[in-house]
């Protein structure tokens, strides 16, 4: 037969081409043995070779391996900064914006952020604190007792007051831009961090900030306020408060029937429920009753230290992803009241509380909520935003692995935003209408 390029001998003369030739057919069963042990033990020599190469090189380069992948220095200094450096602080509560009020009368015009400025919160100790975002606080105080009257229906400037914290916050963040990012979701907020500004969210720190209206709730998320603490120290026509030291007496036994409503609309755009300030029985009624991850944007815990303002374990047990449960996140408050007896505020315990909540919680749970610029005595060891690292570090002693350290940070308060986005977004693709109820105590409408 001529040789085509099919039939030309390949592998050379006299070197059979067993797929062409058939030769395996015609090889004896003993021959048939031996090349299989042949190729057997070429393959295992191969392998074993590799296996020994690869465990040397790991063994050789484990230090350099495991850096990359998660391995932190003993130091904890040193471990706190790595952690903070790839999952920096997002603080629940900072109270800039009602410092500037009391102190500049709102004009920005005298308001130094580059440099040392007073209170707790500057642009170089936000960044020496490895602050990558958090709330700004448009706080304004409960109106005098009596001033509303007994069915909140005076009039006050409380409405008027947190429109120009608002303007004030927002003025703020312009006029820094190249610092500070308006940011509304949790993935402006990721992206802000990611290339290194800080995001600048908002948050109403009272229901007595709303004038009793549901409409006002929707102005102020119009406006980019993505919480509304449900009370302050004061009860409001929406919930009861849990006081500061002393509990007061309840008005609504927990939330009123426009509380609840208010929650649902809440839900409906988007707004985390803050259960800060609140009573035990609004709280246990808002998480039991909101469809969306709720916080505590700046609450410790009362089996810590026994003062109205902390969460109760009654509560904390409601926390979770179990039934009966509700996702939510506690951020820790640092205001030296809150945290323990006079003298004995210190990181150490305001580590024991975060170490309370992530107990009964559990770690991805808790977050948190400073309270600067809202205090006017601070932690030793937490003077200001320049110090959360040292908070990181005393937790990193106590065992807490980066994956709970960087949870604690930030990562739970971003899933509990996430959370209500998705509750949102399901609840206006359902077709729910907007709220309409009014305060049935109203006489003007």
């Amino acid at each position: 037969m001529p040789e085509n390029g099919e039939t030309a001998p390949l592998l050379g003369e006299g070197i059979p081409n067993l797929a062409r030739t058939g030769n395996l057919e015609r090889e004896t069963p003993a021959d048939r043995r031996r090349r299989l042990a042949t190729i057997r033990a070429v393959v295992y020599t191969v392998l074993t070779v590799v296996f020994v190469v690869a465990l040397a090189s790991v063994l050789f380069l484990w230090d350099k391996i495991t850096g990359v992948v998660g391995h932190l220095p003993k130091d904890p200094e040193k471990a706190a900064l790595y952690i903070l450096n790839n999952a920096p602080v997002i603080d629940g509560h900072i109270d800039l914006p009602i410092l500037v009020r009391s102190a500049f009368a709102n004009n920005i015009s005298a308001v130094d952020l580059e440099k040392p400025f007073a209170g707790h919160v500057d642009i170089p100790r936000l960044r020496k604190g490895k602050v990558g975002g958090f709330f700004w606080s448009v706080y304004t105080d409960c109106p005098d007792a009596g001033s509303e009257g007994e069915d909140f229906l005076n009039a006050t400037w409380s409405v008027r007051d947190t429109l120009e914290q608002i303007d004030i916050a927002r003025l703020l963040v312009q006029k820094y831009s190249d610092t500070f990012a308006w940011t509304l979701k949790s993935s402006d907020i990721k992206a802000a961090i990611g290339r290194g500004q800080i995001a600048s969210l908002l948050g109403v720190e009272g229901g007595h900030q709303l004038g009793n209206s549901i409409q006002v709730l929707r102005t102020y998320y119009d406006l980019g306020v993505r919480y509304v603490t449900l009370t302050h120290a004061c009860h409001n026509a929406f919930a009861d408060s849990c006081g500061i030291f002393e509990d007061p007496k309840p008005y609504h036994g927990g939330l009123s029937k426009l509380g609840y409503a208010l929650i649902d609309e809440m839900n409906r755009i988007g707004m985390l429920v803050d259960l800060s300030h609140t009573s035990d029985d609004t709280a246990k009624q808002a998480i039991k009753y909101s469809k969306a991850p709720v916080i505590w944007s700046h609450s410790s815990a009362r089996a810590v230290h026994d003062v109205p303002r902390n969460v109760p374990d009654d509560i904390l047990k409601l926390i979770g992803f179990g039934k009966g449960q509700t996702d939510a996140v506690v951020m820790v408050n640092f205001a030296p009241f809150f945290v323990a007896e006079p003298g004995k505020a210190d990181v150490k315990a305001v580590a024991d509380h975060v170490d309370h909540i992530a107990k009964v919680a559990g770690k991805r749970h808790v977050g948190l909520g400073s309270d600067f610029d809202g205090i006017g005595d601070v932690p030793v060891g937490l003077e200001d935003v320049s110090k959360y690292p040292a908070l990181v570090a005393e937790l990193y002693r106590r065992g807490w692995n980066a994956f709970d350290l960087a949870g604690l940070t930030g990562g739970n308060l971003l899933r509990v935003m996430e959370g209500a986005e998705r509750v949102a977004a399901q609840m206006q693709k359902a077709g729910i209408p907007p709220a309409a109820t009014k305060y049935d105590k109203r006489t003007d409408l």
